[in-house]
């Protein structure tokens, strides 16, 4: 079913692509797995918190900030950058993730997409607008996104100290009921864009050439953290940790962009850029298999 499934929301979200209310489904999925079942995950497993959750968030947003510095200074392009380390954890990132090392690390992937999607939300408003954007709109932004939203009201229940209180059953099964939603919605989604997306073969070339040096940055940041941060939660989790190099550009980068500039450059580099990433994820699954086994 681990593996199934995100075929199976693929494959649906592929054929829905074809109705005349591709627009409507979109955007209930969209919304449903941004407003529900990812905030609904994150606030689950950080009122029950698990040690190792803050570790994960501060290697998210680093390495990410790291990338992005990385790809800056090279190609002095900050919305190639903005692609290359503000990466797709919600609607691919967790279904792949769950699909590979198993539903046993949600509460780790968790603590990685918060960190990710800080960074996203802090640097995606500078790096897509040409006029600098004053400190109180980046904290604007930032406060209203999903994830932050859930940890204030993780950080509020925690406060309450529910994480004290029985868990009832019925959370529970909500809990796995929001597992399984986030993979298939997020496959959809994944699946109704690829339909209609128009790739170049240099757009595919050229993501290749973004992505090479990702995994490279990925391996030397992993490893310098496995071996000098030695911490269990950094050497258990350091497979999960590279993964992160393997996804392609955020899907709402498009969204910003358009709102700030008016433009939608980044759409190919989205597109393509998941494109190479499912191949490359692909690959890892494999290695991973075999080291794991």
């Amino acid at each position: 079913m681990t593996l199934l499934l995100p075929l199976l929301a693929f494959i649906s979200g592929w054929g829905l692509a074809s109705t005349p209310y591709i627009g409507h489904f979109r955007r209930f999925f969209s919304s449903i797995l941004a407003r529900f079942f990812i905030p609904f995950v994150i606030v689950y497993n950080m009122v029950y918190y698990q040690a190792g959750s803050l570790a994960l968030m501060a290697f998210s947003f680093c390495s990410a900030l790291l990338v992005y510095g990385y790809f800056v200074y090279v190609f002095k392009d900050r919305l190639l950058a903005l692609c290359a380390s503000y990466v797709n954890l919600a609607w691919l990132g967790f279904p792949f993730a769950l699909a590979i090392f198993g539903h046993e690390i949600s509460s780790a992937m968790i603590a990685l997409y918060v960190g990710g999607s800080i960074f996203g939300n802090v640097c995606s408003v500078t790096a897509v607008s040409k006029a600098p954007q004053s400190f109180g709109v980046i904290l604007k932004k930032v406060l209203k996104s999903p994830p932050v939203i859930a940890l204030i009201i993780a950080a509020l229940c925690r406060l309450i100290h529910l994480q004290d209180v029985p868990e009832p059953n019925w959370i529970l099964q909500l809990y796995q009921f929001a597992k399984l939603g986030m993979i298939f919605t997020g496959m959809s989604v994944l699946g109704m864009w690829l339909k209609h997306t128009q790739i170049l073969k240099q757009d595919l070339i050229h993501s290749l050439k973004v992505m090479l040096p990702k995994l490279v940055l990925g391996a030397i940041i992993c490893s310098l953290t496995y071996y000098f941060i030695a911490t269990p939660t950094m050497q258990n989790y350091i497979g999960l940790m590279f993964f992160l190099f393997c996804l392609p550009p955020a899907a709402n980068i498009v969204a910003i962009e358009t709102h700030y500039q008016g433009t939608g450059e980044s759409a190919r580099y989205i597109a393509a850029g998941t494109v190479v990433s499912i191949f490359m994820i692909a690959i890892f699954a494999v290695i991973w298999h075999f080291i794991a086994r």
